[in-house]
């Protein structure tokens, strides 16, 4: 379907998380540096928040940064940090204007001061925001996120746990489970990404690489979505 004729979303998930993948593939695809393809994953990243926005999504998730990622070429994580903090710190004044709340999950601890920094002043400074939140998972990893959260039970002497006390020590313990989750560059598996929290989402598969991931193709990934039912096990 042309890109013109791709009808808006009607049924809006609540909750959308996305693992934006396929960056590197497009850079060696243009026979580009991998930053290149980076820069541009980090510019639609710009774009599908804005999107989201637009569309009146509550929370969007983002998986930007895995624990596994740190085993990547040094010489790309510092440019991937570098990124962050310029990209972040030129969007936070947008941010702040379209009314968005940040949130931060991850082991933050692994990234340099100055860049906790950066990520704890756009924290504070979209604190008092009302509309969407996003939220960006940064040296993040499901199984990582879990064990965290047992080990802090455990510290505190907790017994017999249910599902509700186990929630509070998660990252997401203040927000929902996502309702839609997005996957792009034709990978079809989570890859430690919000293992809990997806016990019920629906899953969005595409081959399309996360730079070319425009409005169309979101609107395609919230269609589909919307014609599914939904019956949590029933």
């Amino acid at each position: 379907m042309p890109a013109a004729q791709m009808k808006k979303p009607e049924v809006i998930p609540p909750h959308i998380a996305i693992i934006m993948d396929g960056n590197g593939r497009w850079a060696a695809r243009r026979m580009l540096p991998r930053s290149a393809g980076h820069k541009a994953g980090f510019d639609n990243f710009v774009s599908i928040v804005r999107e989201c926005g637009k569309l009146g999504v509550s929370y969007l998730t983002v998986y930007a940064f895995s624990t596994e990622n740190w085993q990547r070429d040094k010489q790309e994580v510092e440019y991937l940090i570098r990124l962050m903090n310029s990209g972040m710190t030129s969007f936070l004044p947008e941010m702040k204007k379209n009314n968005i709340r940040l949130k931060l999950c991850g082991d933050l601890s692994r990234f340099d001061e100055q860049s906790r920094k950066m990520l704890d002043n756009c924290v504070e400074t979209l604190k008092d925001n009302t509309g969407m939140v996003l939220s960006i998972c940064l040296s993040y990893g499901g199984r990582q996120e879990i064990l965290q959260a047992v080990n802090r039970l455990l510290d505190e002497g907790k017994k017999n746990i249910n599902e509700e006390d186990f929630r509070k020590y998660l990252y997401t313990a203040d927000i929902p489970d996502p309702d839609l989750i997005i996957r792009t560059s034709g990978e079809i598996r989570i890859s430690n990404f919000l293992l809990w929290q997806s016990a019920y989402a629906e899953y969005y598969f595409t081959d399309v690489l996360w730079p070319d991931f425009n409005k169309e193709e979101l609107y395609r990934a919230i269609n589909d979505y919307g014609r599914r039912s939904r019956r949590f096990g029933k």
